[in-house]
């Protein structure tokens, strides 16, 4: 579920009575992520126990978050470990304005109770247009048709690539990204395969997509679309069984996870298939290694991890943000609640 495009909190008059806040991030992602509008409408929300913080500041004074019953942050937020908690006693809920929690929660923090709120809807939007215009791209072979006119300083004689009426794309995880995604595609005239252990075919025909393994995706797929979170059972998914059996003049995108994908089984498809192409956002080890093949690679377009949230985009996550904050103080549900069962199926 994306956000409103305008937050849409309630002025509380009286406040005495709102909930004591303490933003703590980075100094240099705070104006990203809760620009003037966002903090605005915290400001009529809560009651900020003291000026924004860094996570080194409470970590050198503790003392900051006894007063403290929302705490809000984002990337680079504070670990929430036994130590901070010890101090946080009077923590009600955390807000994170970034994707996943998994950075800042512990074991510890989950026992206590404590909801927390996660901006990965937000931040699943940008990743969402991103993928769309990188699968457009790649149906019509234009990095391909871009780098060879570079090399040859002309035209080729006649371009050919699959184009966006009767091709098939597959995605492969339907999670929150691989839904949206799915959702954008329902606009080109493509069909649509996904793989995902955890979906069943109806769910799957819902977002007009066929559900199929994950060996029928890579054989049939002119694209293919990866949004699977980064877990231990992941690990090394996409193998150089399942790349070696690309169609021809297939294309792989990555904009989940770099440590899905068996990164040197990649490169060695790559080297043996001058047909195949991989748009990489995410890269395992990130960035490559100086010197990894992928930096040269002629079949390989990389980026440097920009399908998320940047510039503007980083406002949305505050407005989700500014809005959950909004629900908490009304005392009605919470749209984005992440709980620990949550934890083991999402990056």
């Amino acid at each position: 579920m994306s956000p409103s495009p305008r937050a849409s909190s309630p002025v509380l008059a009286d406040a005495a009575h709102r909930p004591s806040a303490l933003l703590v991030m980075p100094r240099d992602l705070v104006d990203d992520v809760y620009g003037p509008e966002e903090r605005a409408h915290l400001d009529r929300l809560v009651r900020w126990a003291g000026p924004d913080a860094t996570v080194e500041q409470v970590s050198t004074r503790p003392a900051l978050l006894a007063d403290v019953e929302l705490l809000v942050t984002g990337w680079g937020g504070p670990r929430l470990d036994r130590t901070l908690l010890s101090h946080a006693t009077r923590l009600r809920a955390v807000f994170y304005g970034g994707g996943s929690v998994r950075p800042i929660v512990t074991d510890e923090f989950w026992a206590t109770g404590i909801q927390i709120v996660s901006a990965a809807a937000a931040n699943a939007v940008p990743v969402a247009e991103f993928t769309f215009a990188q699968v457009t791209l790649a149906l019509k072979h234009a990095h391909r048709f871009e780098r060879a006119v570079r090399r040859l300083n002309r035209f080729p004689s006649r371009p050919a690539a699959p184009g966006t009426f009767g091709s098939t794309v597959g995605i492969l995880s339907l999670g929150l990204i691989g839904r949206l995604v799915a959702q954008r595609l329902s606009t080109l005239d493509v069909h649509v395969l996904a793989a995902d252990p955890y979906v069943d075919a109806a769910s799957a025909a819902v977002l007009g997509v066929e559900l199929v393994g994950i060996d029928e995706l890579f054989r049939r797929a002119d694209v293919i679309t990866v949004h699977t979170p980064s877990l231990p059972q992941t690990s090394g998914l996409i193998t150089e069984e399942l790349l070696a059996s690309m169609r021809e003049g297939a294309t792989i995108i990555n904009t989940a996870r770099g440590a899905v994908l068996d990164e040197p089984a990649l490169i060695r498809v790559l080297h043996r298939r001058q047909d195949v192409f991989a748009l990489l956002d995410v890269t395992h080890p990130e960035p490559p290694e100086p010197g990894s093949p992928v930096y040269t690679l002629p079949n390989v377009v990389l980026t440097p991890h920009i399908a998320g949230s940047i510039g503007l985009e980083r406002r949305r996550v505050g407005r989700l943000v500014v809005d959950e904050v909004g629900r908490f103080v009304a005392g009605q549900p919470l749209l984005h609640q992440v709980r620990a069962a949550d934890t083991a199926l999402r990056a």
